[in-house]
C-alpha cells in the first residue's frame, strides 16, 4: 500500500495549502461521482482513470487518499451529507405545520437531493454494497443515523399528540429500508411512477406508521 506524501504548507497562486488541498480533494470526488456513479462504476475504475478524469496526477491522488476505496467512502458520506442537510433544512422550515404537509415537504427535499441525480442514487444504494466489511459498516452506520432522526421526529410528534407514543426503532428501520428499495427501483426504471407519486406513497406509509390508532 502506498503511503500518502507529505503536503506543501506554503501559499501558491494566492491560495493556502489547505485551500489547495480541499480543491484537489473535491476535484477527485467530482470525478469519482461520474466514474463510480455513472460509468464504468467503482469496481471498473482505476487510480489512473480517476486522475485523468480529475485532471490531476497520481502523485496528487496519493497526497489526498491512500486507495480508491477511500474515495468511495468519502463520496458516499458526501452524498449522504447533502441529503441530510436538505432534510434538516426542510424540517426547520416546516416546524409547526400539520404532519402530512411537513413530511411531504421533507421527502421532496430528500428526493431533490438524492433522486434528482441518478449518480447519487447509485452511490447511495448500489456501488457501496458488498465492496468490503468497512464499506458495509459505513453504509449501515449512515442508515442508523437516518433511523435515529426518524425516531427523534416520531417522539416529537408523539409529544404533540400527532403520533402514537411507542418505540419506533423497528418501524423506522423497516421504513428506511422501504425508502431505499423504492428509490433504487424507481431510478432503475422498475417502478412505473413519477417521482412525485413515489414521494406521496412514502408520505402515506410514514403517516400510517405514526398516526395513533384512533
Amino acid at each position: 500500500m502506498k503511503e500518502r506524501r507529505r503536503q506543501s504548507t506554503g501559499r501558491y497562486a494566492g491560495k493556502s495549502a489547505t485551500e489547495r488541498h480541499a480543491e484537489r480533494r473535491q476535484r477527485f470526488l467530482d470525478a469519482a461521482l461520474q466514474l463510480f456513479g455513472a460509468a464504468p462504476g467503482y469496481r471498473a475504475t482505476t487510480v489512473a482513470a480517476l486522475c485523468e478524469a480529475a485532471g490531476l496526477s497520481t502523485r496528487q491522488f496519493y497526497e489526498e487518499f491512500r486507495t480508491l476505496e477511500d474515495v468511495l467512502a468519502a463520496l458516499h458520506l458526501q452524498v449522504n451529507d447533502w441529503a441530510e442537510a436538505a432534510v434538516l433544512e426542510a424540517l426547520g422550515r416546516t416546524e409547526g405545520r400539520p404532519l402530512a404537509d411537513r413530511y411531504g415537504f421533507v421527502f421532496r427535499a430528500y428526493a431533490a437531493s438524492i433522486a434528482v441525480d441518478p449518480r447519487r442514487i447509485r452511490m447511495t444504494f448500489t456501488e457501496i454494497v458488498g465492496v468490503s466489511p468497512r464499506m458495509d459498516e459505513q453504509r449501515l452506520a449512515r442508515r442508523a443515523r437516518w433511523i435515529d432522526l426518524m425516531c427523534a421526529e416520531a417522539a416529537a410528534a408523539a409529544l404533540r399528540g400527532e403520533a402514537a407514543d411507542r418505540d419506533y426503532r423497528i418501524a423506522a428501520a423497516a421504513f428506511i429500508g422501504s425508502v431505499n428499495g423504492l428509490l433504487h427501483d424507481w431510478a432503475a426504471g422498475w417502478v412505473d411512477a413519477t417521482l412525485d407519486e413515489v414521494v406521496e406513497e412514502l408520505v402515506r406509509l410514514l403517516l400510517a406508521l405514526l398516526r395513533p390508532a384512533d
